[in-house]
């Protein structure tokens, strides 16, 4: 049986992409044609590229999308010669893999379903792990982490955006006072529950760097490199506060 919180989450990003969620819009054809000459660039994190040198060739290379539907990563990878795999909570989100995948004519698995649980996936199954941000959702990330290192081959990368706190200790929408405590946690504290039930945001955690770090390392994987970036818009991020960060790690 489902968590509160993973319904709460699954109706909420469902309800975000119909709407015109910037993280659920499908590329175009001219993106995918471009990523087929070679002319592309994807994000863990709100606004910063991944740095191409912490990818693997992509011919027949198998990717999983951890959390990664939309149809903006994926088809990118598929573009560029990958086997992919797709696994999402959201039937919206598969949808935009979907539609990119017909529109183009590759195959890609794609498979629903609940990252807090075990995942679908037999031990070794894949090279890389493409996981945006995403863990805010999710209460234990060291379940996340483990799960990734079962199904990763040894030497396999996993490539996360993460966040560091920040956003959940200031007022929404002018982010100029801190209002919140850590942790951030709506499965034990009403108040907060009750903040993002009435801001329509879905069931969100913070996690401290000793989690996310941590929690990789106690996992089984190396940390290879790592960056950090902001919102993207917003009064921190006028004022350059980073929010988010993107980990590079090789399961050893």
């Amino acid at each position: 049986m489902k968590k509160e919180f993973v319904k709460i989450n699954e109706k909420t990003i469902d309800s975000w992409v119909k709407e015109g969620w910037i993280w659920g819009k499908p590329i175009d054809h001219e993106t995918y044609l471009k990523a087929t000459q070679g002319d592309w660039d994807v994000v863990l994190t709100p606004t910063k590229p991944v740095p191409k040198n912490w990818f693997l060739p992509f011919k027949g290379l198998k990717i999983l999308g951890l959390a990664s539907g939309g149809g903006q990563q994926m088809p990118i990878f598929a573009a560029l010669g990958a086997d992919c795999t797709v696994f999402d909570l959201s039937d919206e989100q598969l949808k935009g893999e979907r539609l990119v995948s017909n529109r183009e004519g590759y195959q890609i698995n794609i498979i629903k379903g609940d990252m807090t649980e075990k995942l679908p996936f037999e031990d070794e199954a894949f090279d890389l792990i493409f996981h945006p941000v995403s863990n805010v959702y999710v209460k234990d990330v060291y379940h996340v982490f483990k799960e990734c290192a079962r199904v990763l081959r040894k030497d396999g990368l996993l490539l996360a955006g993460l966040d560091n706190g920040i956003n959940f200790i200031v007022d929404d929408p002018d982010e100029t006072k801190i209002v919140n405590h850590l942790p951030f946690d709506p499965t034990t504290n009403k108040d907060q529950y009750d903040k993002l039930i009435q801001t329509d945001s879905g069931m969100q955690f913070s996690h401290t760097l000793e989690d996310q770090i941590k929690g990789q390392l106690v996992a089984g994987f190396e940390i290879l490199d790592l960056y950090e970036d902001t919102n993207g818009e917003g009064y921190l991020h006028e004022l350059n506060i980073p929010s988010f960060f993107a980990t590079k790690a090789r399961k050893k």
